[in-house]
């Protein structure tokens, strides 16, 4: 079975997420903010799931449409094939998001597309009673601009949650978002790569999937596992398929150090539960002052503190500075950083060569890159 997909992403991503679908060989793949468009079949629906490092979610496209109206709503809801997807036990999940719309209200739009769901399966399906009972169908209604598309969420919870990271530490990154700074950074694995603000170690897990060629989620389960239209599915074939192709062995020179000693410890167990074996990532409790590394031709990846609150913003800055001066201990290295703070790069004391938009959750940030 084909189906018209959507990858939704965080806003500066999407080129990311289109290169990787082309990557996988999938068909009309086309970006648009937010998100891209694609072709695939179930069975690649399922390897998106595991394999996609920079995306939030998979969506199959069940309905696109203009739509102005609460009747045209209950229509579009009313004309998809329900009984395809469920057998009429599940518990009915529709979220809803209303942009720059006529239709502005989620709630009411919420409520008619789950009364079109139940309409649907109450005539072509013969149920007449709905308990709920079952596993969740997650339906995701967005209209922007006025344009309605009804999606079944494939996914369940973001990708972003591999399974491995068991605790956020005081300044979390978002998993999607560490493994774009890895691939923004030109980084290849091999070659020596550090993280001097390593906190939980998110950023150097990701370079450590890359390198290893790791499916990102095969430490999971998705939504899709559960619904009708895939039960002809293989999902453990599917998934020791894709696991063929990791090599632990190709983790090299990657490393990093933090002052925190406990975010360190938090760091070496996300590793052990991500698959990773002691050692294979070399962390070191180490201010950046006294940071001074042998190799050569290497790449920092930081995600140090913004200093949202004032108190810490001199603290911060001061910082900014510091990973200047470390940088300027290896001329070789390049060095990029993630930060929301405006005043960076005069922190810093040097224009970045190339920038990035991006957004750490709702905040607006910029990538920087030094060559």
């Amino acid at each position: 079975m084909d189906y018209r997909c959507y990858a939704s992403s965080a806003f500066g991503m999407e080129g990311l997420v289109a290169k990787e679908l082309r990557s996988m060989n999938m068909n009309s793949v086309s970006a648009e903010n937010g998100g891209v468009h694609f072709d695939s079949s179930d069975k690649h629906v399922y390897v998106c799931n595991l394999m996609m490092h920079y995306c939030d979610r998979i969506f199959i496209v069940l309905c696109s449409d203009t739509c102005t109206t609460f009747d045209q709503l209950f229509q579009f809801v009313y004309q998809i094939d329900w009984p395809e997807f469920c057998n009429g036990n599940e518990s009915i999940d529709i979220s809803c998001k209303c942009t720059r719309s006529k239709l502005m209200s989620p709630r009411d739009c919420q409520s008619i597309a789950k009364k079109a769901v139940i309409e649907k399966m109450r005539r072509n399906a013969g149920i007449s009673v709905f308990p709920e009972s079952g596993p969740s169908l997650s339906v995701q209604i967005f209209i922007r601009n006025d344009h309605l598309m009804v999606l079944l969420n494939t996914s369940g919870d973001a990708l972003s949650r591999r399974g491995y990271r068991t605790w956020n530490g005081e300044a979390p990154l978002r998993e999607t978002l560490a493994a774009a700074l890895v691939e923004l950074s030109g980084w290849k694995p091999g070659q020596p790569l550090h993280d001097p603000c390593c906190g939980t170690g998110t950023i150097l897990a990701e370079a450590a999937f890359i390198a290893a060629g790791r499916a990102p989620g095969q430490n999971r389960h998705f939504a899709m596992e559960q619904y009708k239209c895939f039960r002809n599915l293989d999902f453990d074939l599917l998934k020791s398929e894709v696991m063929k192709n990791t090599d632990i062995t190709g983790i090299k020179q990657i490393s990093g150090s933090d002052i925190d000693e406990e975010a360190l410890n938090l760091a070496r167990r996300h590793f052990r539960q991500a698959g990773f074996n002691d050692g294979q990532i070399q962390l070191q409790v180490m201010p950046l002052q006294e940071l001074n590394l042998p190799s050569e031709n290497g790449v920092f990846i930081c995600n140090p503190p913004y200093g949202e609150r004032l108190g810490d913003q001199k603290k911060c800055r001061i910082l900014y500075h510091e990973l200047f001066m470390m940088k300027q201990r290896h001329p070789t290295w390049k060095l990029c950083a993630i930060s929301s703070d405006p005043a960076f790069e005069r922190s810093f004391g040097k224009r970045a060569d190339r920038k990035r938009r991006l957004y750490n959750g709702r905040l607006e940030c910029v990538y920087y890159i030094y060559d």
